[in-house]
């Protein structure tokens, strides 16, 4: 039998995309508000992989990623989609999301998205939500898998990416496993 072991905390993320700029900044505010403050920035980037948001969000999209200072446990990551589904909700008109909140989070070794749709490579985490491994790590890069979304297979993505996994290898120099106890 397998024993329950320590889990290392997560490195949280957001991904936002949207066509009014103006709003990421009212999102990181709310974030910041349940997840503690931002800690690293992406510089906002045209997302021009897919057009497949252009009928709820407009046209013209921009992305934005952002960090959160600390480490957090990964079995958050069913709350924080509920949380980033409200917002969208919250800042919707008409019925029509003009935001798209992306959680997940950074290990070292991996990067995890939520949604809500499932699919065969993605894993139930509870509350409707799953997990999607996106992106994993080997020979200096984040390396995309067969399902992995056009924009996270981006250069400028993995640029970001990798800051964010370096700045959580050294947090988690400094940090205490979360132990689980039945």
């Amino acid at each position: 039998m397998g024993q329950i072991r320590e889990v290392l905390p997560v490195k949280i993320l957001a991904g936002l995309l949207s066509r009014d700029v103006s709003l990421f900044e009212t999102v990181k505010l709310e974030l910041e508000k349940d997840w503690g403050p931002v800690d690293q920035q992406s510089d906002l980037m045209d997302f021009k992989f897919t057009r497949y948001y252009e009928e709820e969000l407009g046209s013209n999209l921009k992305r934005l990623f952002m960090s959160f200072a600390g480490l957090a446990d990964p079995g958050r990551l069913p709350e924080m989609k509920l949380f980033t589904n409200y917002l969208e909700n919250k800042l919707s008109v008409d019925g029509r999301r003009r935001v798209n909140i992306d959680p997940g989070y950074i290990t070292p070794a991996r990067l995890i998205l939520a949604t809500t749709k499932d699919h065969s490579h993605r894993v139930y985490l509870g509350r409707g939500i799953y997990g999607d491994l996106t992106l994993i790590f080997s020979q200096g890069i984040f390396k995309p898998l067969p399902w992995t979304y056009p924009d996270y297979r981006s250069e400028e993505y993995g640029v970001y990416f990798r800051r964010v996994r370096e700045i959580c290898r050294e947090q988690l120099r400094n940090s205490v496993p979360i132990i689980f106890k039945l």
